[in-house]
């Protein structure tokens, strides 16, 4: 049995939610890890054991906010690490928030280089969010 996997985010870290008898499975925040090898090891460890066994449908979603360029290797390799699941098995749910064209640009650049199923997800801005 899979145990989940769950990492409370912070400033530097996102949320990190692996859950296979749930059929979770996010990544949410900021990734700007000082050491994103170190940090993202124990989600590769996961999934390499996820994809030995997969859910007959696995929707993972990414929700990041910001992350910069070795966090994006990082997101990368976990892509990868999900193209072992039979491809109609799976699919790359891309949030980003209302406005954040980078966040969209990000996912639609990850989308062509990937062999999976990717859905790109727009949704709205907080209230909270707007500044008067």
């Amino acid at each position: 049995m899979l145990e989940p996997l769950i990492i409370e985010g912070s400033k530097t870290n996102p949320t990190i939610n692996l859950n296979k008898d749930a059929n979770f499975f996010k990544i949410a925040g900021r990734s700007i890890v000082e050491d994103p090898n170190k940090f993202y090891m124990p989600v590769y460890e996961w999934l390499e054991e996820y994809v030995k066994n997969p859910n007959e449908d696995t929707k993972f979603q990414f929700d990041l906010e910001y992350f910069n360029s070795s966090s994006a290797r990082q997101v990368m390799k976990l892509i990868m690490l999900l193209e072992n699941i039979p491809h109609d098995k799976v699919t790359v749910v891309w949030l980003f928030e209302e406005g954040d064209e980078m966040a969209q640009e990000r996912g639609e650049e990850i989308k062509q280089v990937s062999k999976l199923n990717f859905e790109i997800t727009e949704y709205p801005l907080e209230d909270d969010d707007f500044e008067v």
